[in-house]
């Protein structure tokens, strides 16, 4: 689809949003959430399909310290951890690293 065609069909779009209900605005937003929370599950699913049980991985913490651990167990939306010194973690896998051995 050109840049052209996408700027009229979203031009067209606002205008009809101008002329939507109530009703109509709460079923669109229904639609739209359910479509954000789709992609936020499909991007986690293969965020996490680059690591699985045994990797070494690596993550910073909130206050920027690093930890270095190992993957137990992957779960629907994060990686459950055993770090170095012992902790049990649960990270997205957005913030995971996998650790490069030398």
């Amino acid at each position: 689809m050109s840049t052209r065609q996408t700027v009229v069909d979203r031009e067209m779009f606002v205008q009809a949003l101008r002329h939507m209900g109530e009703e109509d605005l709460l079923f669109l937003n229904r639609m739209v959430v359910e479509r954000l929370n789709l992609l936020a599950q499909a991007r986690s699913t293969v965020q996490l399909a680059q690591f699985a049980e045994g990797d070494r991985v690596h993550f910073t913490t909130n206050d920027g310290a690093v930890k270095q651990a190992t993957v137990v167990r992957l779960n629907k939306k994060t990686a459950s951890l055993l770090t170095d010194d012992g902790q049990h973690w649960k990270v997205s896998s957005a913030l995971l690293r996998k650790q490069v051995t030398a």
